[in-house]
């Protein structure tokens, strides 16, 4: 990737990675718990297209063969707590642990998901922000490629399958009758 072309690529993840954990921050304090679903899809949605830049150009290399100490660890109990309180009854799910060398079941949970993309997306900032960009889009690419964003489209799949049973499974006399209601005000 050309020199010039890092320091807009680091500004738009990082700003894509600050709406993300904006958005999520704001589900687990109990903001929009009515569509917390479908704002959890669109966060998700947006964070892969980020992620799936990073995937689809050479790999980002640090100037450094080290990478530097990005400062403290954030806290992420609390969101982690926020988001599994959110999804109550719905948090776990089934998972695979690699689709391609192990077809071994294993459970995934929504909120695990959710905190281990934001901290993945937080730790790049802290480089981002020190003033380190290509240390932050390095950071950004190895951690898609190896972690997050695989539990970034498992958590997708996940939400987009609860909406589809909460919009598709309801009783068909119960629709009727909404619908009626809705046109004979």
């Amino acid at each position: 990737m050309p020199d010039r072309q890092i320091p807009d690529l680091a500004g738009e993840s990082a700003a894509e990675a600050r709406a993300y954990l904006d958005t999520v921050t704001g589900l687990a304090a109990g903001e929009s718990p009515d569509s917390a679903m479908s704002v959890a899809l669109l966060a998700l949605s947006q964070v892969l297209a980020m992620g799936g830049r990073l995937g689809a150009i050479e790999d980002v290399l640090p100037e450094d063969r080290f990478e530097a100490d990005p400062g403290p660890d954030v806290e992420l109990d609390p969101l982690r707590e926020g988001l599994a309180n959110l999804f109550d009854g719905l948090d776990a799910y089934a998972d695979v642990v690699d689709p391609l060398t192990s077809p071994v079941l294993t459970t995934g949970t929504l909120s695990g998901d959710l905190t281990v993309i934001a901290d993945d997306l937080s730790h790049g900032l802290r480089h981002y922000d020190a003033g380190r960009p290509v240390e932050a889009l390095w950071w950004w690419q190895f951690s898609y490629l190896s972690d997050w964003g695989e539990r970034a489209a498992m958590a997708l799949r996940v939400l987009q399958s609860l909406l589809a049973h909460v919009r598709l499974d309801a009783d068909p006399d119960e629709v009727s009758e909404a619908e009626f209601d809705a046109l004979h005000p």
